[in-house]
C-alpha cells in the first residue's frame, strides 16, 4: 500500500544553515516530523557555495507514518537580481546602497542588470516559473527587475 500524504509544508530556509528554531521547528513539529533529521538533510544538500546563505524555498511532503521528503526550489527572482546587480541580498542589508530619497520610488533606481544576466536567471528559474520558454521567462524576470527599480541594459 502506498504512503498517504498528511501534509505539505512550505518554508523558506537559509541554505546550509537551517536550525530547528522557528519557523522550521514549529511548522514540522506540528506534524510529528523528526526536525533534527530534516535540518541535517537540508543542510547537507544546500552546503554548496552557490546556495550557502540564500533563502531557499522548500516544499516538505509529510506522510502518515511521519516520514517526509522535501524538494528545494530555486531562490526568489528578486534575490538573484540583487546578486546580479551587486546589491547585498540579506534582509535589511541594503541600507547603505539605497539613498534616503529613493525609498519612495523603485528602491534600486541607480542599479542595472544586463540582458545576459536576466537570461541566466531565467534559465535557472525556468522550472519554477509558469513560462513556456526562456524568452517568456526573461520577460517575467525583467518585470520583476523593473518593479524593484533596476534598469535592464543591453550587453
Amino acid at each position: 500500500m502506498a504512503k498517504q500524504v498528511t501534509a505539505q509544508v512550505k518554508l523558506q530556509c537559509p541554505g546550509g544553515s537551517a536550525t530547528p528554531a522557528p519557523p522550521v521547528g514549529p511548522a514540522l513539529g506540528a506534524h510529528g516530523v523528526n526536525i533534527g533529521m530534516f535540518v541535517k538533510q537540508f543542510n547537507d544538500k544546500t552546503n554548496k557555495p552557490e546556495m550557502k546563505g540564500l533563502m531557499l524555498p522548500v516544499v516538505i511532503t509529510v506522510y502518515s507514518d511521519k516520514s517526509f521528503e522535501f524538494k528545494i526550489k530555486s531562490p526568489p527572482a528578486a534575490i538573484l537580481l540583487k546578486l546580479a546587480a551587486k546589491i547585498p541580498h540579506a534582509k535589511k542589508a541594503g541600507k547603505e546602497v539605497i539613498p534616503a530619497d529613493a525609498k519612495k520610488q523603485g528602491k534600486y533606481k541607480n542599479h542595472s542588470v544586463t540582458k545576459k544576466q536576466v537570461r541566466d536567471i531565467a534559465a535557472q528559474k525556468q522550472a519554477d516559473l509558469n513560462a513556456r520558454d526562456v524568452d517568456h521567462a526573461m520577460r517575467i524576470i525583467e518585470g520583476t527587475a523593473r518593479s524593484m527599480g533596476l534598469t535592464v541594459i543591453e550587453g
